[in-house]
């Protein structure tokens, strides 16, 4: 039995390995296409076997690998904080095209934030782990969210925690006016963002045509360039 827990709960570590090797990989191959990583910080954990039986107890679920497995789908956890909004959806769509990643649900709190302004996108996928003598197919839960949501949950949660689940309504309003404020927040720094890319983009393109006009090669040409050879050095 013991040696049956060790692997039940090895799969679930494999599964967030798997995923943070993925999404490095995404990461790299975005950065090289578009000069931009769109991720700020990857965090993974893995629930402990005292907090998966609490959780069970407390729904009143049989305590066998296979209720665990399918009544439990967040013990595999990994979070990722990205820089603007549009890069929450532009990663989830990277990863639901990955060919072995099977979406089983998507919850999205940014376009229906919770009651109380929680704003995050949640997402429940499934990947085959291949051990020695089986593949287990895990689930793990993926929350993608910008710097300011992440900002807000950690204080939401460490407040939450204080009042022994029972935040005063006063500060529950606060912390809803505060999900507010970083909602705006996030939509001005998505707008500065698009603005400078607008404008790098018109300073490439007119560097670009300087240099075709005197038969050299185009200085955005020669940058990319020098920038791929680093990257691969």
């Amino acid at each position: 039995m013991r040696v049956e827990l060790t692997r039940f709960m090895m799969a679930y570590k494999f599964a967030c390995d798997e995923i943070n090797t993925k999404i490095n990989i995404l990461s790299d191959e975005f950065n090289y296409i578009h000069d931009y990583n769109p991720i700020e910080n990857v965090k993974s954990r893995v629930k402990s076997p005292e907090s998966i039986f609490k959780k069970m107890l407390r729904k009143g679920f049989d305590f066998s690998p296979d209720s665990i497995r399918e009544n439990i789908r967040d013990i595999a956890g990994v979070r990722i904080t990205c820089s603007f909004i549009s890069d929450i959806y532009v990663l989830s769509e990277m990863l639901q095209n990955q060919g072995d990643i099977k979406v089983v649900e998507v919850k999205d709190y940014i376009k229906n934030p919770k009651p109380n302004g929680y704003q995050s996108l949640h997402m429940i996928v499934e990947i085959p782990i291949f051990m020695s003598d089986r593949t287990e197919h895990t689930y793990v839960e993926i929350q993608i969210r910008t710097i300011a949501m992440d900002f807000w949950a950690s204080l939401e949660h460490k407040i939450y925690y204080k009042y022994n689940k029972e935040i005063p309504e006063g500060l529950a309003n606060e912390l809803r006016n505060a999900a507010v404020v970083a909602a705006e927040l996030d939509r001005k720094m998505e707008w500065l963002h698009k603005e400078v890319s607008v404008i790098k983009e018109e300073n490439e393109e007119e560097n670009g045509l300087a240099f075709l006009e005197n038969g050299q090669i185009p200085a955005i040409l020669l940058k990319t360039l020098s920038e791929y050879q680093k990257k691969l050095e």
